[in-house]
């Protein structure tokens, strides 16, 4: 059996913005910091693991119908760019490597079909790599239906890379929505079902609910605890507040930048027992006070811990808190006239990073992924 795998280096070519002759590979660690220039590709990153999570749900073809049209997919569209490809290669802690390549048509009248997909595992570093191409039924993966020992160890894995984007914060919006508490054991993309996973961790995983509470207070200093009480098989975000009063408020009383934490700190620190084997979440900082960005990145870090974690952000306080071999510039080469990882060589930032801070060597476009 496999230890616990991670993913070490994921490889795009010809999704969107990303050229199939020029592909963006990201050696991936506990913390992965995307950096960049709006427009430059970040979300892209983040909207292939969206890809990735239908192909393994066997939905590709019902995302493709809702993105509009498969033109989308492929940089500058099927004329110039027929096929994508991506490739994910994960690793356990006893030298036992497994690589995923998967291959996207362009077919008529407007549709992606599953060419390749192909399972390879390497028992040992420099060991014989036994490699498995699957058949295909060309609409929708077949990794879903292989019974060899290393593709049921990646179908595990890459099914639970998630994307999580908590931006509709509402009143209409599913952060502040009440949700059936059955079936409310893991937390949902957009955080629809944020009151009953907040319920579940309360009463399955205590510990971890009450970290939940005192990162809100910390951000929130007048939040007392949440009021979760089942009516009729569901249950809402009430809260108290830390005043002698014992009336109930509603969430619709949070604050954007409030709501947006709490899903954030529901999502970080939850058990290692449902946490996503990636999570990947595109521009958390958004509506946050600087205070709350420097939680942010504490969460982010406890939660590498257990997982691993992406995040496509523009925040400056959120990238200093982490290390340079963290940070991965993402910039669109005018050149090549599509986006491009700029590598970042510490030995010669040395001198750089001796006087000032990554958000300033950013700015100064030192290390890129600036506009200008």
């Amino acid at each position: 059996m496999a230890g616990r795998l991670k993913l070490k280096r994921m490889t795009i070519r010809g999704f969107k913005s990303v050229a199939f002759q020029h592909p963006l590979v990201l050696e991936t660690g506990g913390v992965s910091v995307l950096i960049g220039a709006n427009g430059a590709g970040k979300s892209n990153v983040v909207g292939f693991f969206q890809l990735l999570g239908r192909l393994m749900e066997g939905n590709l073809q019902r995302y493709v119908e809702q993105a509009g049209t498969a033109q989308t997919f492929l940089y500058y569209g099927a004329k110039k760019t027929p096929s994508l490809f991506g490739m994910f290669c994960l690793e356990d802690g006893e030298g036992r490597r497994y690589d995923y390549q998967f291959s996207l048509s362009h077919a008529l009248p407007d549709r992606l079909i599953v060419v390749m997909e192909n399972v390879a595992f390497q028992k040992e570093k420099d060991g014989l790599i036994q490699s498995n191409a699957l058949p295909t039924n060309f609409k929708e993966s077949e990794l879903m239906g292989a019974k060899d020992d290393a593709s049921l160890a990646v179908r595990d894995f890459l099914s639970r890379c998630k994307v999580f984007q908590f931006s509709d914060s509402s009143a209409e919006g599913g952060l502040r929505q009440a949700s059936p508490v059955e079936g409310a054991h893991y937390l949902q993309a957009r955080g629809e079902n944020l009151a009953s996973f907040l319920y579940y961790l309360r009463e399955s995983f205590p510990a971890n609910y009450k970290r939940v509470v005192e990162y809100v207070r910390c951000v929130m200093p007048q939040f007392g605890d949440f009021y979760l009480q089942p009516r009729q098989g569901y249950v809402s975000l009430t809260w108290r507040d830390n005043s002698a009063n014992d009336y109930v408020l509603i969430p619709q009383q949070f604050s954007d930048g409030t709501i947006r934490f709490i899903a954030l700190a529901t999502l970080l620190l939850q058990p290692e027992e449902t946490m996503p084997s990636v999570i990947v979440i595109d521009e958390p900082e958004l509506g946050l006070h600087p205070y709350a960005i420097r939680q942010l990145a504490e969460m982010i870090k406890d939660a590498s811990f257990h997982t691993q974690v992406m995040v496509a952000t523009q925040s400056p306080l959120l990238m200093d808190e982490f290390e340079l071999s963290d940070i991965f510039i993402v910039e669109r080469d005018e050149a090549l006239n599509a986006t491009v990882k700029r590598e970042l060589n510490e030995e010669e930032l040395r001198e750089w990073l001796d006087n000032y801070s990554l958000s300033e060597l950013w700015e100064k476009n030192v290390l890129g992924g600036r506009p200008v």
